[in-house]
């Protein structure tokens, strides 16, 4: 029987990170001491791709890492939750790295060095388009060059596609690119930059998106769930309750999921409510990728969540 599910297309970066936990953030100027230091292949392209593919869904990924150690852990780690690597460029430049500081309730603070990432050109596109079969779903982040992502939004949406926005780290993003948009996600605060509005008021600021021509807002709330805003209905959907041991790839992991979930025939609501089941359930884990779920183990954690 042939497989309907649509491909899944991720172009973004990809981080080594460099996870140092404390007991609290530090505060500016303030010098603290560390509990532990360890190393998780990471970075939101990465991420978001091997979040969706140990899912079940069909994942390619497109962006750089240098020739160097981190490197080759990346690629050992896509490979490993399923991602075809075949587009990822191995470039002289460093790998990209984020040295992110995880608190004892799971907060964080990340500082990302891009490297090799600004090595993802819009070239690299084409040849993953031209070569992978679809339509299916784009997912794009902000972590790659600002070139590179419109490209990708304005191809893929020439040929098809669903396209889906992380906007993380915001940065201004103009009209024309905006309404090639089938879904944007960013949470609070990138919703608040996107449109010069008060960190708080992502109503207003989802309104906004939606006026100047994007299809469907996701605002991601952190433990407070998320708000889904279309022309037609607006609505909160509650997250799960849970121990948060590290929210690192919490945002990676909801977006991976929810492309997942459409890539398999599922409604944008649909997809929010089980992409909320996912990131509830990484935050319970340490680090970035290892800390994705499997499809058995999210299909089990909502099983006995609805027994509750």
């Amino acid at each position: 029987m042939r497989d309907l599910a649509k491909p899944i297309l991720v172009v973004g970066s990809l981080n080594m990170d460099l996870v140092i936990r404390v007991a609290n953030l530090p505060l500016k100027g303030e010098t603290i001491f560390g509990k532990t230091f360890t190393t998780f292949p990471g970075g939101k392209g990465g991420n978001q791709a091997v979040a969706a593919a140990k899912l079940g869904a069909k994942v390619t990924m497109v962006g750089a890492v240098g020739r160097d150690d981190f490197g080759d852990k990346l690629l050992c780690s896509l490979s490993e939750g399923n991602v075809d690597t075949s587009y990822i460029n191995r470039i002289e430049n460093s790998t990209g790295t984020a040295l992110i500081t995880v608190d004892e309730n799971g907060a964080n603070s990340i500082v990302v060095v891009p490297g090799a990432n600004n090595a993802c050109f819009p070239s690299d596109i084409d040849k993953a388009l031209d070569m992978v079969e679809g339509p299916g779903i784009l997912l794009v982040q902000n972590e790659i060059p600002e070139e590179t992502v419109g490209y990708a939004i304005k191809r893929a949406k020439e040929q098809g596609w669903i396209t889906i926005l992380n906007p993380a780290p915001a940065r201004n993003i103009d009209n024309e690119l905006l309404s090639m948009i089938d879904i944007i996600i960013p949470n609070e605060t990138e919703a608040a930059v996107l449109t010069e509005s008060e960190a708080g008021s992502e109503e207003q600021a989802a309104q906004e998106l939606l006026a100047r021509g994007v299809a469907a807002v996701i605002v991601t709330l952190g433990n407070k769930g998320a708000l889904y805003c279309t022309a037609k209905e607006t609505c909160y959907i509650p997250t799960y309750k849970v121990k948060a041991v590290d929210t690192t790839a919490a945002g990676d992991a909801y977006v991976g999921a929810l492309a997942t979930a459409l890539s398999q025939g599922k409604t944008v609501l649909e997809g929010a409510k089980f992409a909320a089941a996912v990131a509830a359930l990484s935050v319970t884990r340490p680090g970035a990728q290892p800390a994705l779920p499997w499809r058995k183990e999210v299909d089990e954690f909502i099983s006995k969540q609805e027994e509750k």
